[in-house]
């Protein structure tokens, strides 16, 4: 583990403050259904691998093995935009079961065609392209023998999985958000009209822009199950995108971690769990006697140390994160003292005609201490995501 000499290293925080923090966000986030400052789509990559946990078992290991051989699958317009299309047509659905027969029905019967064509186009891209998946009889059989084809089935549970795609709520469908957004209209042309008519136009102008924009504190979510799996997502996609876990720094630890499995596994306990946890809901409610319902609610007490499991798994991960976000911030620094130090002559050159060629020599020999001490940081960071990683791998391999 790293050591929690921050000085001797460089890593601003302790590794019980680190963990626990980000335990505690993690757990937190969750609990609200709301995750601060995110508000962008899971990558198709991601969105892929979590959908492999709503598949059965060898539908999961085909997918990973086409990643594994760089087969893609069709985008179908980004996956994130397939659960939106999904959400929009169940929701037309409700609708019109709802409605009353008449004008506004027919309209809302019109509106949920058009969604139900759009996403039946959608399912037809990504199901039958022969593209992406194999259709003659020898490319199949070759492709089924090597583990990596999929048929018209499993790539229909797949588009079905990937309807349920983890996505930030519209905010704006609720009616207390409808409420909001007619308040801070309201109050955006009162200070346009103000600033008409006051000394003060700039001061209201400037006023009505910044309301204009709104607050975009947190994304919501569904549930809690759904926030820790875009949670999830989005570190994975924040890893991998980053260029100092892919640099030679931590070949070691790209050795020892499998983003994309571990991935799979967060998503496939957590689908389980959100279905088991369900069902014993619907069990309370049903039970009648008061001995069934303390034998249900001591299974849900079990599976609390399943949801805490899957919590830490999620941190650990942030953890990763952080720390990647930490080293790439100093190896700019670094690299900006770099850039100085291969000027070192032109600034010599530059200060000697100022008569203070001893303030340079100085100078210089400070950016060069500076530059040494990067293998010092980064073996300090290599140790920490050491440890968040030995926690992820060794628990993987307990399970096992």
């Amino acid at each position: 583990m790293a050591s929690d000499d921050s000085q001797s290293t460089g890593i601003p925080h302790t590794v019980a403050e680190r963990r626990a923090r980000m335990t505690d966000n993690v757990r937190e986030w969750c609990r609200v259904r709301q995750v601060p400052n995110q508000s962008g789509d899971l990558s198709d990559q991601a969105a892929l691998l979590i959908a492999t946990g709503y598949v059965d078992e060898e539908t999961r290991e085909i997918v990973l093995n086409r990643r594994r051989e760089g087969r893609a699958f069709p985008s179908a317009g980004g996956f994130s935009s397939v659960r939106r299309l999904a959400d929009d047509h169940a929701r037309l659905v409700r609708k019109l079961d709802e409605s009353r027969s008449g004008p506004a029905q027919l309209i809302v019967r019109f509106r949920m065609g058009e969604a139900e064509r759009k996403l039946s186009d959608v399912r037809s891209a990504f199901v039958l392209s022969r593209t992406h998946y194999a259709s003659g009889v020898l490319a199949i059989r070759r492709d089924r023998k090597a583990g990596l084809h999929l048929d018209l089935e499993q790539r229909s549970a797949l588009f079905r999985a990937l309807q349920r795609t983890p996505v930030p709520l519209d905010r704006r469908s609720t009616p207390a958000d409808q409420l909001r957004s007619a308040a801070r209209d309201a109050a955006i042309e009162g200070m346009r009209r103000l600033s008409d008519k006051s000394r003060l136009a700039g001061f209201a102008r400037a006023a009505s822009e910044r309301i204009a924009l709104g607050p975009n504190e947190y994304s919501e979510f569904d549930d809690q199950y759904e926030t820790l799996l875009y949670l999830a997502g989005t570190l994975f996609d924040r890893i991998h995108g980053s260029l100092s876990w892919h640099s030679g720094y931590f070949m070691v630890q790209r050795a020892q971690l499998d983003l994309a499995s571990e991935l799979v596994q967060i998503a496939v306990d957590t689908v389980a769990l959100r279905g088991i946890s369900r069902e014993l809901e619907d069990a309370l409610v049903s039970a009648r006697d008061a001995a069934s319902r303390q034998q249900i609610r001591a299974r849900q007490g079990a599976l609390e140390s399943v949801w805490n499991e899957l919590v830490n798994r999620v941190a650990a991960l942030m953890r990763i994160d952080d720390a990647l976000s930490e080293v790439e911030e100093r190896l700019r620094s670094f690299a900006a003292v770099q850039r100085a130090e291969n000027l070192d002559h032109r600034i010599d050159d530059l200060l000697s005609r100022s008569g203070t060629r001893e303030m340079s020599a100085e100078n210089i020999h400070h950016v060069s201490e500076q530059v040494a001490g990067v293998d010092e940081v980064i073996a300090g960071y290599q140790e920490l995501l050491y440890g968040d990683i030995a926690e992820l791998t060794g628990r993987d391999n307990d399970s096992r």
